[in-house]
């Protein structure tokens, strides 16, 4: 058991790099493993093991970080800022953004604004 760790620790820290450099773009757990030279089944258990979440959610919280950014640094619109950090549509942005962070983008801009960058929501 003590051999697998440091492979599964590598292998859920390939896995988010992976992520991370891939973003705003679509790809699938079996796309990712491949890359990764693994099984899809596996590289999902391994993953919710080490991280406490899936792949898709670790995609979705990378996605928000990055929209978060742009919401209080920029005056692009909601559309626009999803489109940037590559969802298809404005709605399912949206949705995933209240999941992920507790409110809507345009209420996280609004709180945002209104404290000031520091005092900026999560």
């Amino acid at each position: 058991m003590e051999e697998k760790q440091p492979v599964e620790k590598d292998l859920s820290k390939a896995a988010r790099e992976y992520i991370e450099a891939h973003s705003s773009e679509r790809f699938s757990l079996k796309e990712m493993a491949g890359a990764l030279f693994v099984n899809g089944s596996y590289l999902l258990r391994v993953f919710k093991r080490r991280t406490g979440m899936t792949p898709l959610s670790y995609h979705h919280l990378i996605r928000c970080r990055k929209a978060k950014e742009l919401l209080l640094q920029t005056d692009r619109t909601i559309s626009e800022i999803g489109e940037a950090v590559g969802f298809v549509s404005s709605s399912h942005f949206t949705h995933v953004f209240r999941k992920t962070e507790g409110c809507t983008p345009s209420e996280y801009r609004a709180l945002g604004r209104h404290a000031g960058q520091e005092g900026a929501p999560r």
